[in-house]
C-alpha cells in the first residue's frame, strides 16, 4: 500500500530505538534507563492527578513546569520550552532553527537521531570527525554552517566537552544556532545553561528520562534566548498544542522539587560507574572516560558483536553499534548493584 505514501516517505531512514526485549529475568543494560525509580514525591503527585480532572485538557503552555525549571536553573520562564520528551523538543529545533540551506554540523559519532531529523526536514548536514580519543575538537567546527548540535556528554561515547570549550565554540560561531544536547549532563558534567544569557544563539536541551528516572513519562525541555524559544513555541502550536499531559506536568514538577532524591540517585549511579570502569579495566577492556550513566568499552582480544551475543545468552543485554570506528565497542548502561554484579560475573566467566 506504499502507493499512498507521500513521495518523501520512501527515502526516510527512521531512527532505531534501543531494544526493549520481553525476556524473563533480564539484566537490561542497553537503553540507559536509570536503575532507580522516580522520587516517591513524583508518584504521589501523579496519583493526585488521577481523578475527574483528566477529562479536561492540560495547560497547553506548561506554565508551572516552566516556572519550576526556570527557578531551578536561574533563568526566566520565557527562556524555557517544554515538550514531549527531548526528542520532540529536538524535532522542533531542527524544524525551526536549522533550515537555513547551509549544512548543519554534528560529530561523526553522535546521537543517531540527528541525521534522521535532517532527512525528515530536508536539512543538509556534514559530520565532523571526533579525534583519535573520540573527543570533540571545537576548532574543527570553524567552517560555514547552518547550525551546530552535539550531545554533552556525547552519546554513545560518554566523553564530556568542558564548559570552557563550549564557550570557545560559541565565541567563534555567533551567526548560527548552537545546540548542546545535555541528556546525560547530571552524571558528571556542568550544564551550559549558565551561558545562555551571554550567548543569544545558544540553546540547551535536557530530558527528565535519565537522571530523574522518568523515561516512561516523556518530558524534555530547552533553555535559551526568548527569541529562540518563541520559534519553538510557533512550531509546537502548529503541530501539537497540548504536548504534555496532566500526569507528566505534575510528575515533572515534583521531580525538580525533590532535590535530595535526585542528588542521592545520581551519586549512586556515578559510584557504580566508577566501579564498573575499574572492573572492566581489570578484565583488559579499554574504557573511554564517561560523564554519563553508561560506559563505552572495547576489548583488544574480543569481538564486540560476539561478546554482546554471549552476554545475551546469559540474559544480559548491552548495546552494540555496527558503525565505522566504533564497531568493536559496547555501550553498557550503569545498572543497580545486582545488575552490575551479574555483568561482572558473566564477563569474568566469558574472559576467564
Amino acid at each position: 500500500m506504499s502507493k499512498f505514501w507521500s513521495p518523501f516517505v520512501k527515502d526516510l531512514v527512521p531512527y532505531v530505538p534501543g531494544e526493549q526485549p520481553k525476556m524473563q529475568r533480564l539484566v537490561k543494560l542497553n537503553t540507559n534507563e536509570n536503575p532507580y525509580g522516580p522520587s516517591p514525591q513524583v508518584i504521589e503527585a501523579i496519583r493526585a492527578e488521577l481523578g475527574d480532572g483528566l477529562r479536561l485538557y492540560p495547560d497547553p503552555n506548561g506554565e508551572r513546569l516552566k516556572e519550576t525549571i526556570a527557578r531551578y536553573h536561574g533563568v526566566r520562564a520565557e527562556q524555557v520550552f517544554v515538550g514531549n520528551g527531548s526528542d520532540e523538543v529536538l524535532a522542533h529545533v531542527f524544524h525551526g532553527l536549522f533550515q537555513h540551506g547551509a549544512p548543519l554540523l554534528f560529530p561523526d559519532i553522535s546521537y543517531s537521531f540527528y541525521p534522521v531529523y535532517c532527512g525528515l526536514y530536508g536539512i543538509p548536514f556534514e559530520t565532523v570527525a571526533l579525534d583519535a580519543q573520540f573527543r570533540i575538537n571545537v576548532a574543527d567546527y570553524a567552517r560555514p554552517n547552518g547550525g551546530i548540535i552535539f550531545p554533552n556528554p556525547n552519546a554513545p561515547t560518554g566523553c564530556l566537552l568542558p564548559l570552557q570549550a563550549i564557550r570557545e565554540l560559541l565565541a567563534a560561531n555567533t551567526e548560527s544556532v548552537v545546540v548542546v544536547d545535555e541528556a546525560y549532563v547530571d552524571f558528571g558534567g556542568e550544564t551550559a545553561i549558565a551561558l545562555v544569557d551571554e550567548f543569544p544563539n545558544l540553546l540547551v536541551t535536557q530530558t527528565l528520562s535519565k537522571s530523574r528516572s522518568l523515561a516512561g513519562l516523556r518530558v524534555g525541555f530547552a533553555v535559551g534566548h526568548p527569541e529562540l524559544i518563541e520559534a519553538l513555541e510557533r512550531i509546537k502550536n502548529s503541530f501539537n498544542s497540548y504536548p504534555l499531559d496532566r500526569l507528566a506536568l505534575a510528575g515533572a514538577v515534583a521531580a525538580f522539587e525533590d532535590q535530595a532524591y535526585f542528588e542521592r540517585t545520581c551519586q549512586a549511579v556515578i559510584a557504580s560507574r566508577e566501579q564498573m570502569v575499574a572492573d572492566l579495566q581489570g578484565l583488559g577492556f579499554e574504557v573511554l572516560p564517561s560523564a554519563a550513566n553508561f560506559v563505552f568499552a572495547r576489548h583488544p582480544q574480543q569481538d564486540a558483536q560476539a561478546l554482546a551475543a554471549a552476554l545475551r545468552e546469559r540474559g544480559i543485554i548491552v548495546r552494540h553499534f555496527r558503525q565505522a570506528r566504533i564497531a568493536q565497542f559496547l555501550r553498557i548502561t550503569i545498572g543497580d548493584d545486582a545488575q552490575n554484579q551479574a555483568l561482572s560475573e558473566a564477563l569474568h566467566e566469558l574472559l576467564g
